[in-house]
């Protein structure tokens, strides 16, 4: 796969303000390369050019407006969009037309940015993948569950694509496909118009090519400046995280995290070996039985219409919420209390985490999307989260490293990120 002609969105800004670049001209490169790639990949649930050039001649003729002026977003199959179809990844939708945006895609709109398609999703965000192929090698998954967002931004055909993560959907597809997949500090983002599957953990992030784009899309979204992500390697503190799910870390991903460590310190910063304490032991199968009873209640109405037409690993996991007991659920819900309480600790003194993105390489076939376990408890606690691009494993596939910080410190999480970047790049 060539390496795309995908401008940075400071770039595309600077480009249509300085008369450089046009809209047209950009969705029209980006649609050449759709259609190129796009029977192989599949990363699209829907695609109309047409729409894509009308938003894109609206943005030329009335000049950039707004920070995410001209950018093309693809927008993962489970967000609102009144003038696209959304599926949110199952039969039982197939051309629904939602009323109204989510409110996220409402603020690109506003913001300047147009939604270029919608990139596919797992069956409502869970494990039922669809047909979106990894980019670099199509016999493999592209993980989930923001499979056609992590593929879309991977194979070059857009530059920023939204993602969602309940459990690791938006990390895991990011360290599958080799992109920059950032999940921001719980409720940064709002997720009105984004169909729900566990009400208390569902995020709502972005899959982009660097650390930047993904800061500044999702901080523009959030009426936040974008982030300073310049930091002094010398004066950056890191905490080298191997998790208690170490064991189920294949050699390539352990090599990712021991090759990230090696280059951080050489650049001057401070790397030491962090252990989780004891209510971090097993914690993600709190977070599965959260997700569980969660995601039974967000599936009742289609229990009830079409159970039928659910995925067996959907209608697994709602059994598993409708079996669980208020007194099991009352006990997750504690340790993860109790596990948000003592990461400040953990964090002393440490500017963020790093610690593996997923398990390894993709794993070949697209029957499945992949074992989240090295994302459940991040997302469980809610803070910001970023896998990281750079490594590679036996096959040549891409190995992310990912980075994790304080709760609502996604700023500083950002620029340790960058810093990692840069460090995976130079090597």
């Amino acid at each position: 796969m060539a390496d795309p002609p995908v401008p940075a969105l400071r770039a595309i800004a600077a480009g249509l303000e300085g008369g450089t670049l046009t809209c047209v001209g950009l969705v029209e490169g980006l649609l050449d390369r759709i259609a190129a790639l796009e029977p192989e990949v599949r990363a699209w649930a829907f695609l109309d050019p047409a729409i894509a050039l009308d938003a894109a001649r609206r943005i030329d003729r009335d000049g950039p407006r707004g920070p995410l002026a001209g950018v093309p977003v693809g927008v993962k199959d489970i967000i609102d969009t009144a003038d696209m179809p959304t599926g949110y990844g199952s039969p039982l939708y197939a051309g629904h037309r939602p009323p109204r945006d989510a409110s996220c895609v409402a603020l690109l709109r506003r913001m300047g940015g147009l939604v270029l398609g919608k990139t596919v999703t797992t069956e409502f965000a869970y494990f039922g993948p669809g047909p979106t192929r990894n980019p670099h090698d199509p016999a493999r998954t592209p993980g989930g569950s923001s499979s056609g967002s992590a593929a879309a931004v991977a194979a070059g055909m857009v530059p920023v694509a939204f993602g969602t993560q309940t459990a690791a959907s938006i990390s895991r597809p990011a360290s599958y496909c080799g992109v920059v997949g950032y999940k921001p500090s719980f409720g940064l983002l709002d997720r009105t118009g984004v169909r729900p599957f566990a009400d208390s953990l569902d995020t709502l992030g972005a899959l982009a090519r660097t650390v930047d784009d993904a800061a500044w899309f999702c901080f523009a979204l959030a009426g936040r400046p974008a982030p300073d992500l310049s930091a002094d390697p010398g004066a950056v503190a890191i905490g080298l995280c191997r998790t208690h799910e170490w064991d189920q870390a294949a050699p390539e991903s352990r090599a990712a995290l021991e090759t990230a460590a090696a280059r951080l310190s050489a650049l001057g910063a401070t790397v030491r070996e962090v252990s989780l304490p004891a209510p971090f032991r097993n914690l993600w199968r709190d977070q599965k039985r959260i997700m569980a009873v969660e995601g039974a209640r967000a599936c009742a109405a289609e229990m009830n219409a079409a159970p039928d037409r659910l995925s067996a690993p959907l209608r697994e996991l709602i059994a598993l919420g409708e079996a669980t007991t208020p007194d099991e659920l009352d006990q997750a819900l504690d340790r993860a209390a109790r596990a948000r309480a003592a990461f400040p600790a953990v964090m002393d003194g440490l500017d963020a985490l790093i610690c593996p993105a997923a398990m390894g390489e993709a794993p070949e076939g697209i029957a499945a999307t992949g074992n989240p376990i090295f994302s459940r408890v991040w997302t469980l606690l809610g803070v910001p989260s970023l896998a990281v691009p750079g490594c590679a494993g036996p096959n040549g596939m891409p190995v992310g490293v990912q980075v994790v910080g304080r709760y609502r410190d996604d700023a500083r999480t950002l620029a340790v990120a960058a810093l990692l970047e840069g460090a995976l790049s130079e090597g």
